[in-house]
């Protein structure tokens, strides 16, 4: 358990949480609420209706593409947390790259362009490990080459990722906003997406393990390495990132950095759900992304004294757990 925040950058603060309705903000919420208890909190919404109530909590409705209504909802705000984004697994990211190419591209532009006019003095922009080019093994912040192409199952969403990076730079150095950027890894737990038809591949095999599916299907090879972080890590990491008020512009990779394979999460799941298939199908003629890919989470530990508080199996048995006693009324 992390110690209590106040006395803190946040502590006093009202902080503008983008996204706060998803999967990363809604764990944000949580952690801000349980660990600084004199924060304030502006939170966004658009489509999915707030769940967490809370006294601290303002929640705002409003469209993150759109300048204006950005500046309306952060204006009083001291600082910020972008934790909204259009996401998808590998699937659709492949097939429609599009729609998270430019609404992603936008709605971080316009967040910034917001800050910046309304002159918020700092924020943590949640960006993406998928901005690294190909590499094996694990890979420290430093070692990201623009000179390399991200990686081809990333290419359009990694240099978006990128350019809201330089645009954080820009805010920066023109506008003397202390920016903090965090490159995640794929995160999963309560509030995912487990529409099959945008889910990533955790809460993906999450749902079909909890429906019984038989045989069970699972898209690409059981030894397919990823980096994965449980929500409730990865809040912690984000909120430790903003309190530190003596860190004006930096980045960290934050991930579990494990070694964690598609097999691996596949038996997790199927032993948290009580299901035993006859069968399981590794269907590896399908889109499939990079085999093996972890971050080097070093900076994070040795300067914001953080480290995950639970294994990837905790994580998986306690998401699996609030799937079971959720899906009747989460519809994302």
């Amino acid at each position: 358990m992390p110690p209590e925040l106040n006395g803190g950058y946040l502590s006093g603060k009202t902080v503008f949480v983008a996204g706060a309705t998803g999967l990363a903000g809604s764990s944000i919420l949580h952690h801000i609420i349980q660990h600084s208890p004199r924060t304030r909190i502006r939170a966004s919404f658009l489509t999915t209706e707030p769940f967490i109530l809370h006294p601290n909590i303002e929640y705002v409705c409003g469209d993150l593409m759109s300048l204006e209504e950005c500046r309306r909802m952060v204006s009083g705000c001291e600082c910020a947390i972008m934790a909204a984004a259009y996401t998808g697994g590998i699937r659709l990211t492949s097939t429609q790259p599009w729609m998270h190419i430019n609404n992603n591209l936008i709605m971080n532009a316009r967040m910034l362009e917001a800050f910046c006019a309304e002159k918020v003095r700092r924020v943590v922009y949640i960006g993406s490990a998928s901005l690294y080019q190909e590499f094996e093994g694990h890979i420290r912040e430093d070692e990201l080459d623009l000179n390399k192409d991200p990686h081809a199952a990333y290419f359009g969403f990694g240099w978006m990722a990128r350019l809201t990076e330089k645009l954080c730079q820009l805010c920066h150095e023109r506008f003397e906003m202390e920016v903090l950027i965090a490159r995640s890894s794929n995160i999963f737990g309560p509030y995912a997406k487990f529409d099959p038809a945008t889910s990533n591949f955790i809460p993906a095999i999450i749902r079909k393990a909890v429906d019984g599916m038989d045989p069970f299907e699972v898209w690409g090879s059981p030894e397919v390495t990823r980096d994965v972080i449980y929500a409730e890590d990865f809040a912690k990491a984000v909120v430790m990132m903003m309190d530190r008020a003596d860190l004006t512009f930096d980045t960290f990779n934050i991930g579990s950095g494990l070694k964690v394979t598609v097999g691996d999460v596949v038996q997790w799941a199927l032993a948290s759900s009580g299901h035993t298939p006859l069968k399981i199908v590794y269907a590896s003629d399908k889109i499939e992304a990079i085999k093996y890919r972890a971050l080097d989470c070093t900076r994070a530990r040795d300067i914001l004294a953080w480290q995950p508080d639970h294994t990837i199996e905790e994580g998986i048995q306690k998401t699996t757990a609030w799937w079971i006693e959720n899906r009747s009324w989460w519809k994302r």
